[in-house]
């Protein structure tokens, strides 16, 4: 009989701008965004759209639905893509166009929602400079947020999270970021400057330099995740070369887990050789409510994943998805209908690679593959 464990991930989780400003303790509202100087105006966009939001809101008011989700199923480890700065810092990186922050303060937004475990690995971690990228790693440890893909050097960048399972293993998330989902080439980091573990490429030289890093710390019971944020926003084609990749990490480099993101809509979710791959969770959390543009992608709809393992084959058993809807900045169950659309697409993206969904009476979707898949 096999030992379980699950997993709840999401992808991009956007706390800053018109979210930090309806929380405690907002951050100055100054932005340096060629059409709009102020976060505030993101909140009024979201109020013109969906009526007024009472603020200060709980530090819980933000994740909505899905904190009684992952109660519900009773998850034992959630991981997320954190995709801004947690600082005070006003050295905004000149020439970026898009700068997140939230105040440390409103550090309680994470452990509200039991927060195990962030990604940093992104294209919005530096957008503060170098002192909002310290602050940023010292808060998540003030309150015992784990972290990895970004550090006060190349070394503690290129460090996973470790996450001890009390006896029964553990869970190693290594995270890396590709330039192709924008962040700066000068966001590397090195050994004299903090920044982000960038992946030059994803060739098997890029794989054969992971496996060596898993190699080197990890533990016959110990699960891997490989989290990586890359690809562009828009668009639901998935690059031959990251298939490849994605089966190259588990072919020889020990990933049990493949967590992409950077695309601000769902993708194709696909299982090789009992391991699950999704290649873009979409956006979790944003303020991007009354923003014009690429309505047809519906980024205001999500996914809570939640990936269920065996500890001891490593193999995936269950794979169980909650749609949601992002209104008024705090995470909704999506209504029937939209549940039904996330469905069509999810189904429609990942034909080629194997999968499909049905829809569960719970309001659940519930991935499908064949066990007789290589």
């Amino acid at each position: 009989m096999g030992e379980f464990i699950t997993i709840f991930m999401c992808g991009d989780v956007m706390t800053g701008r018109g979210i930090d400003q309806v929380m405690p303790h907002p951050s100055d509202p100054k932005l340096y965004e060629p059409f709009m100087k102020s976060a505030k105006g993101y909140v009024d966009l979201a109020e013109d759209k969906f009526g007024v939001i009472q603020k200060p809101v709980s530090y819980a008011y933000i994740w909505g639905d899905a904190l009684d989700e992952m109660q519900r199923m009773d998850t034992d480890i959630r991981i997320i893509n954190l995709e801004t700065s947690v600082t005070k810092s006003n050295d905004y990186w000149r020439g970026k166009v898009i700068n997140y922050r939230m105040h440390p303060k409103n550090i309680s937004c994470l452990t509200a929602a039991k927060i195990d475990s962030c990604s940093l690995a992104n294209n919005h971690m530096l957008d503060w400079g170098y002192s909002g990228l310290r602050e940023t790693l010292s808060t998540l440890k003030k309150v015992n947020i784990k972290y990895s893909g970004a550090g006060r050097n190349i070394e503690e960048a290129e460090k996973p999270a470790v996450l001890d399972l009390k006896g029964r293993g553990r869970i190693i998330i290594f995270s890396y970021g590709l330039i192709t989902s924008g962040i700066p080439k000068n966001w590397q980091a090195t050994r004299e400057t903090p920044g982000i573990n960038m992946l030059a490429d994803l060739s098997t030289e890029s794989v054969f330099q992971i496996q060596t890093k898993i190699r080197e710390i990890k533990q016959p019971k110990d699960l891997v995740v490989f989290s990586i944020h890359w690809g562009g926003n828009w668009g639901y084609e998935i690059p031959n070369d990251q298939i490849e990749f994605s089966h190259n990490l588990i072919n020889d480099a020990y990933v049990d887990i493949v967590h992409g993101h950077s695309s601000h809509h769902i993708k194709g979710i696909e299982v090789y050789k009992s391991k699950p791959i999704i290649y873009g969770c979409g956006d979790f959390i944003n303020d991007y409510e009354g923003i014009i543009g690429h309505e047809k992608y519906r980024s205001d709809l999500g996914l809570m994943y939640f990936i269920r393992m065996d500890l001891s084959s490593r193999k995936l058993i269950e794979f169980h998805m909650v749609p949601t809807q992002i209104k008024n900045f705090k995470v909704n169950r999506a209504s029937p209908e939209n549940m039904q659309w996330l469905g069509k697409v999810l189904n429609r993206e990942s034909k080629r690679l194997g999968t499909h969904v049905t829809m569960q009476k719970d309001n659940k979707l519930r991935l499908e593959w064949s066990n007789s898949a290589i």
